[in-house]
């Protein structure tokens, strides 16, 4: 089981948290949670690392400010650029010394972009890889709520009108009676084609925790962000984005916004998932993990085995080998017709390509991605290709 950890922030902030794996490990991994959530969004990719032979690692996650068991936040101090500031002191308190490798999924993702933003040196000196998950470093700019862009704008405006009214709430939180009333939206608005219900009742239950200003609190500065230069410094790592072609909250524009800035970044496109992959597609965002970590720890000396390199772990940016369990289980059925680097490649489920359409948007991905197309998945299972 992690163990609990406290994190006092400058500002008297008491942040929780948890690590798992031994303090002294080579290498250090840092999961960030999304807005309204907290850090057991992560449990199963923590599971999956702690389990995971190679490279000795240690995983810590948190709850931001004003999310899931830390202390509050103010409305003042709701806001993406703080939080970023936050980034920078647990990683000091935390893991003070050697490499990290920073996942962040969604507001989490933003959160790490803000945090190489306002503390460059910082970042470079620490960090040896990122993974992105569900997110963006556009706003809301590409924010569609799975409806028409018209439907679309008037939703923003009523969000951001509503946002501020809550922020003005406080410390409360939202009603449980509300919350039940309100599954129904949040299973259309953050999952795709598969939900399991304890996947619904988890993701509630971090909502119940954050407060009404978190809620709100947060919103603007989110709505607001504009991070796409930051990227650039960011190239010499190692790095995987993840997005669900479901995803009603940041779509898969968002992700190729990203990936046009940072060409070398591997993305993985998981059809009919939607906004929560660590929940949906578990094994997808755990390979990408393992990839990243894996690449981090050879270039930075942390693995151990011949070569310092870490040979459990696939090279990232590239197809996942099925000699890996978790990931062949995830990505049955997958063929490789690309190369990171080399021009834009599709892997895609083995059929016939007169069968397979790419969506609009898979034409914007550029060069030097390798796009990584996992079989749809039905009943919470992988699906075979050509079904």
């Amino acid at each position: 089981m992690p163990d609990p950890i406290a994190i006092p922030l400058t500002d008297g902030v008491r942040l929780h948290g948890t690590s798992t794996g031994p303090t002294d490990a080579p290498l250090t991994v840092v999961l960030l949670h999304g807005w309204t959530l907290d850090g057991r969004i992560w449990h199963r990719q923590v599971t999956a690392l702690r389990e995971a032979s190679g490279t000795p690692l240690r995983v810590v996650t948190y709850d931001a400010r004003g999310h899931g068991r830390s202390g509050p936040t103010t409305l003042r101090s709701a806001t993406l650029a703080r939080l970023g500031d936050d980034l920078a002191e647990v990683l000091a308190q935390v893991a003070p010394h050697g490499p990290v490798v920073l996942a962040g999924h969604s507001m989490g993702g933003m959160t790490i972009l803000e945090y190489a933003h306002r503390h460059p040196d910082d970042f470079a000196r620490r960090v040896a890889g990122l993974v992105l998950v569900s997110t963006t470093a556009e706003g809301h700019t590409h924010t569609c709520y799975g409806v028409s862009p018209r439907l679309a704008r008037l939703i923003r405006v009523a969000e951001t009108t509503g946002a501020g009214l809550l922020a003005r709430c406080g410390g409360l939180r939202t009603p449980r009676p509300l919350l039940h009333a309100l599954r129904p939206t949040l299973r259309w608005l953050l999952f795709g084609d598969v939900c399991r219900p304890a996947d619904l009742r988890l993701t509630t239950a971090a909502v119940a925790r954050a407060s009404m200003v978190s809620i709100g609190g947060f919103r603007p500065s989110i709505g607001a962000q504009r991070r796409l230069e930051t990227l650039a410094a960011l190239a010499d790592i190692p790095a995987a984005i993840l997005v669900g072609d479901r995803d009603r909250l940041t779509p898969p524009p968002c992700a190729l916004s990203i990936v046009a800035a940072l060409p070398s970044i591997a993305l993985t496109v998981c059809p009919g998932a939607g906004h929560m992959l660590m929940l949906e597609r578990p094994d997808e965002v755990t390979a990408a993990l393992r990839a990243v970590t894996g690449q981090a720890a050879a270039r930075t000396g942390a693995a151990r085995g011949r070569g310092g390199a870490d040979a459990t772990a696939p090279r990232a940016g590239a197809a996942v080998p099925r000699t890996d369990r978790a990931a062949t289980r995830a990505g049955e059925g997958i063929t490789r017709t690309g190369e990171a680097g080399a021009g834009a490649g599709v892997a895609s489920p083995t059929a016939p390509a007169s069968r397979r359409r790419a969506p609009a948007w898979a034409g914007r991905a550029g060069n030097a991605i390798a796009v990584l197309r996992l079989p749809r998945r039905r009943g919470g299972r992988p699906t075979r290709a050509g079904t």
